[in-house]
């Protein structure tokens, strides 16, 4: 068993990181987990955030976008949609484009939210949740990005995203005033 973990980064683009560590951590869409030399097998679905890997004393973070992650004893390959460490990022053209994807979003914010799957929604409505969630992953990557810089934005919450706003109760559910 090897004392170290050969670490690659895959992008549509190519290769982006290879090399040789002793740990990584990385996010899951279940949570952040941790690679050790030694590791059992694992297959997980990665969400976009922040690799965090050490060499030695030294600790290196990156931005990755969507993607999976296959580990084994010894090797960890990583593939993702996007990829950006900090020299790379420019946090005035992030920013920018960070807020041009908010104001989209504010103009979606009245339309209704309709599952994908849904039967007989309007096609407007679930294109439109198409377009919201597009720009909520684009979002999310430029906070991924100003994160890593040192300079994230608020926090924004969008409870409603995954399964939509919780409907109002039937008629015969609302309590009736007593006269």
């Amino acid at each position: 068993m090897s004392d170290k973990i050969h670490l690659e980064i895959v992008t549509p683009l190519g290769r982006v990181l290879d090399t040789s560590v002793d740990e990584v951590t990385a996010p899951s869409v279940d949570g952040e987990f941790g690679i050790l030399p030694g590791h059992l097998p694992l297959l997980a679905a990665l969400k976009t955030g922040i690799v965090t890997y050490r060499q030695g004393s030294e600790s290196t973070r990156v931005a990755v976008g969507p993607g999976f992650a296959e580990a084994g004893p010894d090797k960890l390959v990583i593939l993702t949609e996007e990829y950006a460490e900090r020299p790379q990022i420019d946090p005035v053209v992030v920013r920018r484009d960070l807020a041009e994807a908010q104001q989209e979003l504010a103009k979606l914010e009245n339309v209704p939210i309709v599952s994908i799957e849904a039967r007989g929604g309007a096609p407007a409505e679930i294109d439109a949740r198409l377009q919201r969630q597009a720009l909520i992953d684009r979002e999310n990557w430029m906070a991924t990005q100003l994160d890593l810089y040192g300079d994230p934005p608020p926090a924004t919450q969008r409870p409603f995203e995954a399964y939509g706003a919780v409907p109002p109760p039937a008629e015969d559910e609302v309590p009736q005033a007593s006269e």
